[in-house]
């Protein structure tokens, strides 16, 4: 076989019998068409390919080899691109290999965990994806409190193995998002006024850094890069497990949701904002402006994680305000409510999304919301995540993750089964995001789209930021890891 003629035909397994427990090892592999950090073409020769997959327990997928279709697809469908290498790590070895490989030959590289990524960026064109997805376990102490969590896990397993034991964490709103992800940006979820951040609740990580080496990562072990990982993001490198800490709680909560109509919705939105400001720590109350079989709607998403009987009298108000069109809060288990919205957004949506923190929501906020809303039926809905509480009691400088005076984010999000349409319908939701945005200050990076520029994460991060930069020189001064809410290292 030619060497070029690999990029057509795919690699072949080798005829040998793998060693017990390894991956069968690639033969006869041609050149490889490759790109660049800096976006160049790169030819990787097929000695080297070899040399790479021999060196991993698990599979290195190339184009036209089998399972490489289903393993490069992420779960944002507007993102369609082609890496020219997959390696599907087993374990922290495999990553350091991997992010070896990635060094010594300068290639773009992808971080994939769980790959719910809303900018894309856990994959790429022409470059390397490290990919997790197999790294995907939960190990709880119950005495400690404490969860062992490796990279590739997705928050429902968290949740699953927490709560079986009475303990839960802050892990997001939807369970298949994956850990690592919402966690090194921040994480916000159902819990989180109660007990903080996702990265609040990391007591210690361990990462392979762009030099291939690993490191653990804690108030005792390497400070600067734990306050990093903090909120920074994938910046310093592949986080290959976290240690969480638990918490107390009921596994069932109170949970549900409540609506209105139309026509009621700015007084129900007002009262909401007046109820939730000085909420406790136990209420989580989503409220989202939304379409509702071509109707426009107001709801108030519920979770309630603390005594129930206190719940039940603290929330008679939201539910007896005016005529709510449903209204259905009831003792679930919190596993439930984590995962009844996955269906809303199914693997492979296309889907876009921009974002700012609110420092308060106002009356003249309230209106424009639902200005916007109402002016293009049917194309997204808008939603505030519901901060303050626990939020709030960290410093601003005390992690990477530097908005903790915001009361909520708000968000304006769609998703779409097709790209039809799809470049009219993003413009239209940048025109409508161009009206809200002045309400907000700085970006949650976790639901930042692929157009969110540089200057505006400096502004986001603050005072924090020139830290970050410093830490990011430190500890990947090739910008090895820059497909990401990405700190440059300095020049």
């Amino acid at each position: 076989m030619k060497r070029r003629e690999f990029l057509a035909a795919g690699a072949t397994l080798a005829a040998c019998a793998p060693l017990p427990g390894w991956t069968a090892v690639l033969e006869g592999v041609g050149e490889v068409a490759a790109r660049t950090l800096d976006g160049a073409d790169l030819s990787l020769a097929g000695s080297a390919v070899e040399d790479f997959a021999a060196g991993l327990r698990g599979d290195l997928l190339l184009q036209g080899h089998a399972g490489y279709d289903a393993r490069r697809r992420v779960w944002n469908g507007m993102f369609d691109r082609k890496p020219a290498l997959i390696a599907c790590c087993t374990g922290p070895a495999d990553v350091r290999r991997a992010v070896e490989f990635a060094r010594e030959n300068r290639l773009l590289t992808a971080v994939r965990a769980g790959g719910h990524s809303v900018s894309g960026k856990s994959t790429c064109d022409g470059g390397l994806v490290i990919d997790l997805q197999q790294m995907q376990g939960v190990r709880v102490h119950p005495a400690a409190r404490r969860a062992f969590v490796e990279a590739g896990s997705l928050l429902g397993l968290l949740d699953r193995e927490s709560t079986a034991h009475g303990l839960a964490t802050t892990a997001g709103t939807y369970s298949d998002t994956g850990a690592a992800g919402l966690t090194l940006s921040g994480g916000f979820g159902r819990l989180g006024r109660r007990f903080g951040l996702a990265c609040d609740n990391v007591a210690s990580f361990d990462v392979v850094t762009a030099d291939g080496k690993f490191a653990h990562a804690s108030d005792e072990e390497n400070p600067d890069l734990y306050w990093g990982l903090r909120g920074g993001g994938g910046n310093f490198g592949v986080v290959t497990a976290f240690e969480y800490r638990l918490h107390p709680m009921n596994p069932v909560v109170l949970g549900g949701h409540v609506a209105w109509r139309w026509d009621q919705a700015r007084d129900a939105a007002r009262f909401y904002r007046d109820l939730a400001v000085d909420a406790p720590e136990s209420a989580n109350l989503i409220p989202a402006w939304y379409w509702n079989d071509g109707t426009p709607s107001f709801g108030v998403g519920v979770c309630w994680s603390g005594d129930h009987a206190e719940g039940e009298e603290w929330l008679k108000p939201l539910r007896a305000f005016g005529k709510p069109s449903f209204n259905e809060v009831r003792s679930t288990p919190y596993v439930a409510i984590q995962s009844k919205d996955d269906a809303s957004a199914p693997h492979g949506i296309h889907s876009y999304a921009k974002n700012g923190f609110l420092g308060s929501l106002t009356d003249d906020g309230i209106d424009l919301i639902m200005d916007v809303l109402a002016r293009t039926p049917g194309l997204y809905d808008i939603f505030c995540d519901h901060c303050g509480g626990a939020y709030s009691r960290m410093a601003p400088d005390a992690t990477a993750f530097p908005r903790r005076d915001m009361q909520f984010v708000l968000a304006i999000w769609s998703g779409w089964p097709t790209s039809d349409g799809v470049d009219e319908k993003v413009a239209k939701m940048r025109a409508a995001w161009r009206e809200l945005e002045p309400l907000t200050q700085g970006l949650y990076t976790n639901y930042v789209g692929t157009d969110a520029a540089a200057a505006g994460l400096r502004e986001n991060f603050g005072g924090n930021f020139e830290r970050l930069v410093a830490l990011k020189s430190k500890y990947d001064p090739m910008n090895l890891f820059r497909l990401n809410a990405n700190v440059p290292p300095k020049v």
